[in-house]
């Protein structure tokens, strides 16, 4: 996800503080991963430096200054083209449980093992994310469903490769 492209998404609807900006991502995107303070600063300190975002005004607080800030037109402009900008799908060629499946092979390890742990870890997932998405609001139930969905793909794999753990292990130990 680009934090700074978020960032501007969410000034687009007014002005607003870092500690603002903080806690509208953290309500509406952060639900796993919340934003530090020091990431969201340093994000609008570069919007800042690079004409997307202007100091619309600052505050003075018990502690330090607080800025607050606005969205430039050029940052608007960004927003818009990145929003229009399909996100690349990801392949995963480079998948880490292959490498681990292969490695088990070429060292005369148990690669079924590896599948089956992965596979028990990749069902309680599954079962936590269920479980969060009945409770869920909207929100959290499309991305509880995007995540369920990559589970289920991978959970696919897992059985693929199983069934074919001889034709691997011929191919990978000539």
């Amino acid at each position: 996800m680009s934090i700074g492209h978020t960032l501007l998404g969410l000034l687009e609807s007014g002005p607003r503080h870092g500690y603002d900006l903080k806690r509208a991502f953290d309500a509406t995107f952060g639900h796993d991963r919340p934003l530090h303070y020091g990431q969201v600063y340093s994000t609008m300190s570069r919007l800042l430096k690079n004409g997307l975002v202007e100091v619309d005004g600052i505050e003075a607080g018990d502690g330090p200054e607080r800025k607050r800030y606005a969205i430039t037109e050029a940052g608007v402009t960004d927003v818009a083209r990145w929003l229009a900008t399909p996100e690349k799908p990801e392949p995963y060629l480079q998948s880490t449980l292959y490498t681990k499946v292969v490695l088990a092979l070429l060292t005369s390890r148990d690669a079924a093992d590896i599948l089956d742990t992965q596979r028990s870890a990749h069902l309680r997932g599954m079962r936590v994310l269920t479980e969060r998405k009945r409770q869920g609001d909207l929100a959290d139930q499309l991305i509880c469903d995007h995540a369920l969905f990559h589970l289920e793909a991978d959970l696919r794999w897992l059985e693929l490769t199983a069934a074919r753990l001889d034709k691997l292990r011929e191919a990978v130990t000539r």
